[in-house]
């Protein structure tokens, strides 16, 4: 049976939108929820970038167009964006350190949005991904990518793993999902 639920499908598709409001109904029924999500920046109707967003609040920079990396770090780009490695760690690191630690009877979720080639850039997040995914109290809600180019090592482990449930959205079914999606959460809880 499915322990883990994760998302795939095209960039824009609304994998994130789906997150948050399987995040928001988890919530209101008294799921224990924690992680994180990422934005995209918009300056003057033009994507600048992505922001990492942790379900406390706080908000840091993943990439920007034509930022420069720190002196003697190397520069992890995709495509047009460079990722900000020490803000991405700075933020996400703690959250999944906690989702590692759950020590009460009852099980969270952490919500990891998104496992994808920015930041997979990371080898500390690379690690605290599979312990999470190891973590008897933890349920991850995520989403991946839809495979293309050259497989992700990580997302492909993930995605066939035999405790994971992937569900690929689609416009056709993304306003069906849902209740799709809050269910098998639930039932990993049980």
């Amino acid at each position: 049976m499915a322990r883990h639920v994760f998302l795939t499908g095209s960039p824009g598709v609304g994998k994130t939108t789906l997150i948050q409001k399987a995040s928001d109904v988890l919530k209101s029924s008294g799921v224990p929820v924690d992680g994180f999500y990422t934005e995209e920046v918009r300056q003057g109707g033009r994507r600048i970038g992505f922001d990492v967003v942790t379900l406390s609040g706080t908000r840091g920079p993943l990439s920007r167009v034509g930022l420069q990396p720190p002196p003697g770090k190397r520069e992890c780009r995709v495509g047009q964006y460079v990722v900000d490695l020490t803000s991405f760690e700075q933020l996400v690191l703690p959250v999944l350190r906690n989702a590692n630690s759950n020590s009460g009877p009852e099980q969270r979720v952490c919500i990891i949005d998104e496992i994808g080639k920015m930041e997979l850039f990371s080898q500390p997040f690379i690690q605290a991904v599979r312990q999470t995914l190891s973590v008897p109290g933890t349920i991850i809600l995520g989403t991946i990518p839809v495979p293309k180019g050259k497989p992700l090592a990580l997302v492909e482990e993930i995605r066939n793993r035999n405790d994971v449930k992937v569900f690929n959205v689609t416009k056709e079914n993304r306003n069906h999902l849902l209740p799709d999606i809050v269910t098998c959460v639930q039932s990993s809880r049980k």
